[in-house]
């Protein structure tokens, strides 16, 4: 969704013990392979929360979400929108 054949940058990031235990939990419990898998989706959600979908995209996406239903391609929406935002 964001790669535009750039190369990705690594940053360190600190977080207090306490935040860092809950955002793990977090990510486990919500189907997240790890933290910083959650930190960068928290990220693009902000930075892209504010771009809204035009209607011929929120068409397309609809129909994406029709299609993956009758296939039973994903197991929830949550677990859709997980893997949209991913690619």
């Amino acid at each position: 969704m964001v790669s535009s054949g750039i190369m990705n940058k690594q940053i360190n990031l600190r977080l207090p013990e306490q935040m860092l235990i809950t955002a793990q939990k977090y990510a486990k419990t919500n189907g997240y392979g790890n933290v910083q898998e959650f930190i960068k989706e928290t990220v693009r959600e902000k930075i892209f929360e504010e771009k809204a979908l035009s209607d011929k995209e929120m068409d397309l996406v609809k129909k994406l979400i029709q299609a993956s239903d009758k296939k039973s391609l994903y197991g929830t929406e949550k677990e859709l929108i997980r893997k949209l935002r991913s690619k």
